[in-house]
């Protein structure tokens, strides 16, 4: 049975920092892409930072400069660093893995940006 279990969420002020991370069980982490996404309400889910297989990494224009993720394979986790926040990225924070044409989703964590 594939999870993914996000955690790290909560409520942060302007300007702080959050570090989220997921960790993966019943898959080969180390084969699989690895990525986080949100979903503010009414809006729809989108990409914030990838890391693939082989490490490479990728970044929407909102997080660039701000987050970083980063993968453990030894630890199948995935990390979202996210420092200077700002209210725009209050949000679900979904984790995901896909290969191929297979993907997984967590259950998200929520992220509350506010002063």
């Amino acid at each position: 049975q594939v999870q993914l279990v996000e955690s790290g969420g909560g409520l942060v002020q302007p300007g702080g920092s959050l570090r989220l991370s997921c960790a993966a069980s019943g898959i080969i982490f180390s084969a699989y892409h690895m990525g986080w996404y949100r979903q503010a309400p009414g809006k729809q889910r989108e990409l914030v930072a990838t890391v693939t297989s082989g490490g490479s990494t990728y970044y929407a224009d909102s997080a660039k400069g701000r987050f970083t993720i980063s993968r453990d394979n030894a630890k199948n986790t995935v990390y979202l660093q996210m420092n200077s926040m700002k209210p725009e990225d209050t949000a679900v924070h979904y984790c995901n893995a896909h290969v191929g044409l297979i993907s997984y989703w967590g259950q998200g964590t929520q992220v509350t940006v506010s002063s």
